[in-house]
């Protein structure tokens, strides 16, 4: 197709989009105006492009919707645990292994990199810190150590893959026009093997610094327990409050105990299941959407049972007061995406018809893949040069501190310059998805949720990020080299 002058306003758009998060703002505004001119110049009309800005954003939210809904029921269903006590009852006792330093450690980075597999980061670090890292700590593991060990299995391995619920990998999927599945896959292998080379590297800076647990006596943080008193008081007023209205501290002990039981075993039971369906080759494999629909389904019974044995009778209005609280905290996560995948999503053939509302039979623009198209001549067809660049791509658009608003164009980069590589859209996809999240979910940047991490074990956030930065590096390169080879 012909470049018009559309095509290199879209170019331009997508520079300062770039340019805008090397500087560490947010990005919503340029995308939302670039997307009102790259329409209006299009169609010939400033009405066509004030259609086209909201059409955007409905298709984005249409296409994403399904996952604000996993989200929501994954964070309703942790609320819910959280009132019965069954949250604090899982992890106790685990605080029990953690023997000495070494092995406080390695249960910090398995613990946190499952539960952050099934709840997310973000709602489950606190729960992490309040209850891990003084057990850590007082086994003789230092507190950067702790907070380094979390950071990478949370915000690093798991939110980067995000195997389970599979936010981010059909954000980047749909932006490349791939299979969700494959770059769930791929990026689930990258997501292990950076994350396992930084950890390595963490364990070699920080073993030194671990202690026998006779010399620690109780040395925890004064942050750790300030927070933790706080937590604990917090807690005990919440139960006394909930428990007064809805359940005695007796059934309350009970059915804490059942959950905290229930859900571990229905989520292991999932995974497994999940697992088989991808190596067993069974006719009907959980992939992408159906993937999250299961889990949410599951998330959603868990729920259901939940609230009826908080709230009994009250359950009918309870369980609409956790809904609540999931449908706030996904938005929140989530809601800046929205505008943002609605410009890149109009630079995609597949989603610019409906965007621009053209007819079905219209020629339909691929803003992105045109502009891409016409520079292939100058681009050099080396897939080294092309994997690297996307990683660096991705690590640039995480510096906002989200990580995910970064996927839209990544994966849109991904599915327009694979041609002539020899490297599958999927692999970059996943390479793009590695760089984004390793940086703005929480790992090396000192803006993003690193802070609570920071904060929850009572070190520095800078020389945690500072600390971070060359084991998450280091790991990131290798990880993209070794997606080359193998893919």
């Amino acid at each position: 197709m012909e470049l018009t002058f559309a095509h290199w306003l879209y170019a331009f758009v997508t520079l300062a989009v770039i340019t805008t998060m090397l500087f560490r703002k947010g990005v919503v505004l340029p995308t939302l105006l670039g997307t009102l001119l790259v329409a209006w110049v299009y169609s010939g009309s400033m009405i066509g492009g004030l259609k086209a800005v909201f059409n955007a954003n409905l298709v984005a939210a249409k296409e994403l919707f399904s996952i604000f809904l996993i989200i929501t029921f994954m964070v309703a269903l942790l609320k819910s645990l959280k009132d019965l006590g069954s949250d604090q009852k899982m992890i106790a006792p685990i605080q029990r292994i953690m023997v000495n330093g070494h092995v406080a450690f390695l249960v910090l980075i398995g613990i946190t990199f499952v539960i952050s597999l099934f709840f997310w980061p973000t709602p489950a670090i606190p729960l992490i810190c309040a209850l891990l890292v003084p057990a850590a700590i007082r086994a003789g593991l230092p507190a950067m150590g702790a907070a380094m060990a979390v950071a990478m299995a949370g915000q690093g391995m798991a939110l980067s893959s995000d195997y389970i619920m599979q936010v981010a990998p059909m954000l980047s999927a749909k932006a490349a026009g791939v299979s969700t599945e494959v770059v769930a896959t791929k990026a689930f292998v990258m997501s292990l093997f950076t994350g396992v080379t930084a950890l390595s590297i963490i364990y070699l800076m920080i073993r030194k610094d671990i202690k026998k647990p006779s010399e620690v006596k109780n040395d925890v943080s004064e942050h750790v327990s300030a927070y933790n008193l706080q937590l604990e008081l917090e807690t005990a007023s919440q139960v006394s409050a909930t428990t007064e209205k809805y359940i005695s501290d007796k059934e309350l002990n009970v059915w804490g105990k059942v959950f905290a039981v229930l859900v571990p075993l229905s989520m292991l039971a999932v995974m497994l299941y999940m697992f088989s369906t991808k190596l067993g080759g069974k006719a009907v494999a959980l992939e992408g959407g159906d993937g999250a629909a299961f889990v949410g389904g599951v998330a959603i019974v868990l729920l259901v049972l939940a609230s009826l044995a908080f709230a009994r009778m009250h359950a009918l209005d309870k369980i609409s007061d956790y809904i609540t609280e999931g449908f706030v905290f996904a938005f929140r996560a989530m809601g800046p995406v929205i505008p943002i995948a609605g410009f890149f999503f109009l630079g995609s053939g597949d989603f610019a018809g409906g965007i621009l509302s053209l007819a079905d039979d219209a020629l339909k623009p691929a803003f992105l893949f045109d502009l891409v198209q016409a520079a292939q001549s100058t681009i050099p067809q080396n897939g080294f040069l092309t994997a690297f660049g996307i990683l660096i791509i991705g690590i640039i658009t995480g510096l906002d501190g989200s990580g995910f608003s970064g996927l839209p164009l990544t994966g849109a980069l991904a599915g327009a310059l694979h041609q002539g590589t020899g490297i599958e859209p999927t692999t970059l996809a996943a390479i793009g998805q590695m760089g984004a999240i390793w940086t703005g979910g929480g790992t090396i940047i000192a803006w993003s949720s690193l802070v609570a991490v920071a904060g929850f074990c009572g070190v520095p956030v800078l020389d945690l990020a500072r600390k971070n930065f060359l084991p998450v590096i280091t790991g990131l390169f290798l990880a993209t080299f070794l997606a080359i080879l193998i893919w």
